[in-house]
């Protein structure tokens, strides 16, 4: 007996590596749940307001505009089958070239209105609002209803 209980007790007193990587795995789940738990009301609070709002007041406003960007050289100067594509440069070049930015993003509900009859019937002018931060990036807006 003094032989069989002296193989038992090395393995029982002395935890093999397997038995600390789930100790600890199981100590970082239990940290996570009681983090995600203490954050969960503070996370609700954003998602309430409405998408758009919130990604607009993220953004330090530098310069607000609105244009009405006249699209009647795309319908004159490019193929049938390629206008949308060209209204959606000629958009990003208008407004690079007055807000003087190098960056510009467009976002989906104005690609929407672009492409909004298909890709042969462009819009032939659009109302946008061009919002700079501070970094220099404009991101392009519909214009909102007066």
């Amino acid at each position: 007996m003094s032989e069989s209980e002296s193989k038992e007790e090395p393995v029982a007193s002395a935890p093999t590596e397997e038995q600390k990587i789930e100790t600890a795995k199981e100590t970082i789940k239990e940290e996570e749940t009681a983090q995600s738990e203490e954050e969960k009301p503070v996370e609700t609070e954003p998602a309430e307001e409405e998408e758009g709002e919130a990604a607009e007041e993220e953004i330090e406003v530098v310069e607000e505009r609105i244009y009405t960007i006249p699209l009647r050289h795309t319908w004159v100067v490019t193929a049938r089958g390629k206008r949308a594509p060209r209204a959606v440069r000629d958009v990003r070049d208008f407004v690079a070239r007055h807000m003087k930015a190098e960056e510009v993003a467009v976002s989906n509900e104005v690609n929407a209105a672009l492409w909004e009859r298909g890709i042969n019937k462009p819009p032939r002018k659009i109302k946008i609002r061009a919002v700079k931060d501070k970094e220099g990036k404009v991101i392009i807006y519909p214009a909102k209803a007066a």
